[in-house]
């Protein structure tokens, strides 16, 4: 992205990519204050990037959760069943004994494209009863056409295939289109690349159409790699809208949209200073910027120079008066545009000065006078208070030539040499080898003053690895301010809603003060400006750039005659050679994907897009451009909604990021790779040596084995396990490894489900079918349904993390820990020791329905976000559906499940009452843990009040079996009821507190000895003592931290953790032990009245 020079430099991010030389070389655009709280953030965040690259390259081992990530590889089970391109899978076949990514993704993608379940056409064509006259439609942004995805785009489609099959499920019409970027800069210096190392050729060595031929010939091999991954990752893009922004169509959407806005007086070409690349010779569009930041002295490679070049130090030289015997110090971080210097400039109030207004100081290489300007925009406090003026060459002396009406003197050409002004000394040089030239002269002048480091932010050309310059072109500009004014009062009128809310703030105060838009490229792959210069042959009078724009030359022949008053054959046209910034025809996306500017029936049912989701980071350079030229070119606003979700970082905090060696293939994640693998990779990138050691060691530490076979399922509820809008994303293989393991738990459940429904393919009955639901049974449908309660509501917010949350709380804690858990027994006929009898005839066919509906519908309002495991479970349960449910080919166009419609499965008081038998069932599992029971099941006690004793008898059965014990007896001291326990538990029972009025005893009878017992725990709480005061002894001796090596402190430190748990445990084992000593010892004959004040 590329801004004209405005009247004030904005965003830390923008003045660092501006003055390129120095934050406070240049302290004329901000106050002391403001400058020495940036140089205050600036080191503190080079403090941090240091502690963090240390922390990968010193840490000498894993720490307890990077140990998470070790892994074994899983037994692969592959598809063999023959099935040709886009048919449907056979899940008759043998149901296998876990789960395998491979097996499960395999065809089901081709097949939904075949079908056109992806298209809304299939909305409109398919009689669905669900089906609602409503449109969502959104865009992918796209990813430019030389790369390949990473975790952060993997992001990106994982939210938006959620939100996009979520609407298709809720019976929408959904379109949601994918493309990519033609990418200008990134494209072109991919194939230069690569012809020069296949060829030998540089792309001087072609002509501009052959060089094209190279470009569109790369693209059509290699560019598919990026949808191939798409469909890895299950996103269901309508693929016959497919869209690439230099396609016949979307190339006419551009030159109509630069034509309309030239007609309105929104384009125009000017001079002004641009970031310019001087080994691509061309403009650069700010995101293209990488700022590397500098402590001080370094010395860093820089295309087409044989050495390492020196920056982070400033230099001070004098200027001498003229007429007078003073001087004035200067000091620049870039000395060889002094020869472009054009003034000094001095603070009015500055009393070192006051003698100076006026006069002039004389250049000492070319014997031009400087004036002494004052301007109240300079800080006297920085440096000596004295700044020297370069208008051609830096940004914010171009803001003081307009105010002061100084000249603007080019001294460094677009190829990156010294210009004829320089003097014959220094012209043709390259500029950073007349860097040293130019001290050497004002060395011999006795000019030179001193020179010291000095941190600073650098602009690194991210394509070419180039030192950016600012140098002063003409160019096409986009005027923003009204269009960006527009765009501000769509978000306070609520016309444009930005989510999350707290970025309205950002938007505003950025386009408040947004510059002009550069949008030339000087470059061969692009969008060629359908701008074209007149001349009238045969005149040969030099004649002051003439210009016109049109759709096609004969257009801008004919508004040329008009123009000029000339006959059109009489003109002569030449086309602008640049090209337009990428970012312009991205800006155009929403609506150029739609046919426009026709009015296509695509354009009229889905413009405008009903939501854009993207990086926040993007929120300038695509999101705002969108907004503007989308108002402008339609009159329409091109969506309704922003979404803007958080950037994902590596373990360690950094951004991922091609320039750190640190980003990660998706595709890696997905089939697994290995460490070696991974290795090779970073070495085949371009880094800096420090930055790829820093990223081998980082994948050594994080990957010792390599990334393991997660799955694309596992690796999208990963992704959307994570709070999307807030704090950036910090992802871990070992919480998708977590994700797999749960794709695994959802693949044993359908096991189970598929065992109790038996060969029998009757259809299941529906859930108002049944004659009798017992409390476990009415508990899990009530859990079911406020699960898609909850779920609806976080949808609609873009809460995913709070779907996945449900999602995964219900499956694992409430549907196989709980409730498969608790019927297996009642499937089994196993029901003794509850104290409390069930009619299994009428118990055990209720039980298969809700568990089949429960799993069933679980796997529907999983399916937006794991979509290949539960299309391929859902198939497995076809066979068992009534004829109407069958209906539906795919579960990907089933009816998301709704609350609405779920009402009569709601028992709020079965969910209240379950609350206290979980408490029951925990506290029990707990004691029998902290007494070390395995597979006694002893005698349990509850003492209880007289409604805990109503709800535990109405949950018997799950209680019984779920606290793992025999017989279960219920004593209330308040009054007797008649299915509970008249007497109190025995003696030597292991109590446990489940609240002020409810206890638990194990009677453990043989089980265990309680006096045995303590002993033992008192054994070896003996031995581990003074091993851990020894160790404590050893690490406070005053040259512990200085002489003992910092892995084996590590390991010191473990050991200590380690032997402070297990002291812990046992403590807590003693302390229980001991309370059941001391209620044991409580009951005697009259144990009602001796609990009843125990309790009190």
């Amino acid at each position: 992205m590329m801004w004209r020079v405005g009247p004030v430099l904005r965003l830390a991010r923008r003045e660092a990519v501006r003055l390129c030389s120095s934050h406070s070389r240049k302290p004329s655009t901000l106050s002391a204050s403001k400058s020495n709280s940036n140089s205050r953030l600036q080191v503190e965040k080079l403090k941090r990037k240091k502690n963090r690259e240390n922390a990968i390259l010193f840490t000498q081992h894993l720490t307890a959760e990077e140990d998470l990530i070790k892994w074994s590889a899983k037994e692969r089970i592959l598809y063999t069943a023959p099935t040709s391109r886009g048919a449907k899978k056979d899940t008759s076949l043998a149901f296998p004994s876990s789960y395998s990514p491979e097996y499960v993704e395999s065809s089901w993608y081709q097949w939904w494209e075949k079908e056109g379940f992806f298209s809304p056409e299939h909305h409109d064509i398919q009689e669905l009863s669900h089906a609602v006259d409503q449109n969502f439609s959104l865009c992918i942004p796209p990813p430019n056409v030389t790369g390949t995805l990473h975790l952060g785009h993997a992001l990106t489609v994982a939210i938006e295939d959620a939100l996009v099959r979520w609407r298709r499920m809720q019976g929408q019409r959904v379109l949601w289109v994918p493309g990519c970027d033609h990418a200008g800069i990134a494209t072109q210096s991919v194939v230069e690349r690569m012809l020069l190392r296949e060829q030998g050729k540089c792309r001087r060595d072609f002509t501009k159409e052959e060089f094209l031929q190279e470009v569109w010939k790369w693209k059509n091999e290699k560019g598919d790699e990026i949808y191939h991954q798409l469909r890895t990752l299950g996103a269901s893009l309508d693929w016959s809208r497919a869209c690439f922004t230099m396609d016949k169509g979307f190339s006419k959407a551009v030159t109509e949209a630069f034509v309309r806005l030239c007609d309105a007086g929104l384009i125009y070409r000017s001079e002004g200073l641009v970031n310019w690349s001087c080994a691509l010779e061309s403009a650069i569009s700010d995101i293209e910027v990488d700022l590397k930041e500098l402590s001080g002295k370094t010395m860093l490679s820089v295309p087409s120079y044989g050495h390492e070049v020196e920056f982070g130090t400033m230099l001070t030289f004098a200027y001498p008066i003229d007429g007078h015997s003073g001087e004035i110090m200067v000091s620049t971080t870039r000395p060889e545009t002094m020869l472009g210097d054009v003034a000094i400039a001095v603070h009015p109030d500055d009393p070192r000065y006051q003698d100076f207004h006026g006069k002039q100081c004389r250049h000492p290489f070319n014997d031009r006078l400087l004036p002494i300007v004052t301007d109240n925009i300079v800080a006297m406090e920085l440096g000596t208070g004295a700044v020297k003026v370069t208008p051609a060459h830096d940004h914010t002396d171009f803001l003081l030539s307009q105010r002061h009406s100084l000249p603007r003197l080019t001294v460094i050409g677009g190829d990156g040499k010294m210009t004829p002004l320089c003097g014959q000394w220094l012209e043709g040089v390259k500029r950073f080898d007349a860097r040293q030239l130019v001290v050497n002269a004002l060395v011999e002048k006795k000019l030179f003053r001193g020179k010291k480091e000095h941190a600073m932010t650098l602009p690194i050309c991210s394509r070419s690895g180039d030192v950016l310059e600012p140098l002063l072109k003409k160019q096409w500009f986009v005027r923003c301010h009204g269009m960006a004014q527009k765009a501000i009062q769509a978000v306070d009128q609520g016309q444009l809603e930005i989510v999350p809310p707290f970025y309205t703030k950002t938007w505003k105060n950025w386009l408040s003060n947004i510059s002009d838009w550069c949008i030339s490229r000087q470059l061969w792959w692009g969008h060629q400006i359908p701008a074209y210069t007149v001349e009238f042959p045969p005149s040969t009078d030099k004649q002051e750039d003439q210009w016109v724009w049109g759709r096609n030359e004969d257009e801008a022949r004919q508004r040329a005659s008009v123009k000029y008053g000339a006959k059109p054959q009489d003109i002569s046209l030449t086309q602008d050679s640049d090209v337009l910034d990428t970012w312009f025809s991205s800006a155009l996306f929403p609506f150029a994907m739609l046919g426009w500017p026709q009015q296509t029936r695509d354009f009229q049912r889905f413009y405008p897009n009903s939501i854009l989701e993207t990086g926040s980071d993007l929120i300038f350079f695509w999101v705002a451009r969108m907004v503007m030229l989308g108002t402008e070119l339609t009159g329409q606003l091109p969506f309704k909604q922003v979404l803007l979700h958080s950037l994902v970082r590596d373990k360690h905090g950094r951004k991922m990021s091609k320039s750190l060696g640190n980003v990660i293939n998706p595709l890696d994640v997905i089939y697994g790779v290995s460490l070696e693998r991974l290795q090779q990779k970073v070495k085949e990138g371009n880094l800096d040596p420090r930055e790829q050691a820093i990223a081998m060691e980082a994948q050594r530490k994080d990957f010792p084995q390599g990334i393991p076979q997660c799955g694309t399922d596992a690796l999208r509820f990963a992704l959307c396990s994570h709070k999307i809008m807030g704090e950036d994303i910090s992802l871990s293989i070992s919480q998708v490894l977590n994700c797999r393991h749960f794709c695994n738990k959802v693949w044993q459940t359908l096991r189970f489900t598929l065992g109790v429904l038996g060969d029998n393919t009757t259809p299941v009955g529906t859930l108002e079918e049944v004659s009798h639901l017992s409390s476990m049974d009415q508990w899990i449908c009530s859990r079911l349904y406020s699960t898609v309660a909850e779920i609806e509501k976080a949808f609609e917010e873009y809460e995913l993390h709070t779907v996945t949350a449900a999602l995964y709380s219900f499956w694992v804690h409430n549907l196989c820990d709980v409730y498969m858990e608790s019927v297996k027994p009642v499937l089994q006929e196993q029901n003794e020791g509850t104290g409390v009898t069930q009619n299994n005839s009428k118990v055990r066919p209720a039980a298969s329905v809700v568990l089949y509906h429960c799993v069933s519908l679980s796997l529907a309002l999983l399916s937006p976000i794991m979509p290949f495991l539960t299309e391929e479970l859902w198939q497995r349960l076809q066979p068992f559906r009534t004829e109407a449910a069958a209906a539906q080919r795919s579960l990907c166009v089933q009816p998301y499940p709704r609350s609405s419609q779920l009402k009569h499965w709601h028992f709020p008081e079965e969910e209240r009452d379950f609350l206290l038998v979980q408490e029951v069932i925990r506290v029990a599992r707990s004691l029998r843990a902290q007494c070390g029971l395995t597979k006694e099941k002893p005698d349990m006690w509850v003492v209880c009040s007289h409604s805990q004793a109503q709800i535990l008898l109405h949950f018997g059965s799950a209680v019984w079996t779920l606290s793992r014990v025999s017989r279960i007896n219920i004593y209330c001291p308040e009054r007797a009821l008649s299915a509970v326990s008249s007497t109190p538990p025995p003696k030597g029972c292991l109590v446990g507190v489940v609240d002020h009025t409810c206890q638990l005893h194990l009677h453990l009878q043989s089980a265990m000895n309680i006096d045995k017992q303590m002993a033992q725990l008192t054994k070896r709480r003996s031995k581990l003592a003074p091993k851990l005061d020894e160790i404590l002894r050893k690490i406070q001796s005053p040259h512990y931290l200085t002489k003992v090596p910092a892995h084996i402190r590590e390991q010191m430190d473990n050991k200590i953790s380690a032997f402070q748990q297990e002291l812990k445990t046992i403590d807590d084992h003693l302390k229980v032990l001991q309370m059941t000593e001391y209620h044991t010892s409580s009951y005697s004959s009259d144990g009602v009245d001796q609990y009843h004040t125990q309790s009190s």
